[in-house]
Parts: C-alpha cells; structure tokens; sequence
C-alpha cells in the first residue's frame, strides 16, 4: 500500500482485516525511524560494510523482530 494512501478509508478497513504478523509490518513500515534503520543497514550489507546475516540478526533485535529462515 502505498504512503498516500495510509489514511484512506480504504486503507482502515484493510488494517483492521489483518493478522497480528501483518499488522506490525504496517505499522513498522510506517515509522519513520524504521525506515531509515532498515535502509541503512542495507547500505551497510551492500558496501560490504557489515556481515549480511549480523547485520539483519541486529536490526531485528533493536526492534524487536523475528525473521522466518530462508529456505
């Protein structure tokens, strides 16, 4: 869903349809500090500036997350 349309009628209804999963990863898509931690660690993997799988293991625990294995 794109940002301008987070607060559309719209967009309600599809937040109060959604999992508990599902809900949090809108929410964190729409914060800010979110963002901008998730972008810099990908600069930070693509620079080859930090271990990929430390780097993400990191971001979820500053805020909280837990990431599915990767088949």
């Amino acid at each position: 869903m794109p940002i301008s349309f987070w607060r559309s009628s719209d967009a309600f209804e599809q937040l109060n349809r959604l999992e508990r999963p599902g809900f949090a990863l809108e929410f964190l898509r729409r914060n800010a500090g979110y963002r901008h931690d998730y972008k810099r660690t990908l600069r930070q993997i693509a620079h080859g500036q930090a271990d990929p799988g430390s780097a993400r293991s990191e971001l979820a625990r500053r805020w909280g997350l837990r990431f599915r294995p990767r088949p």
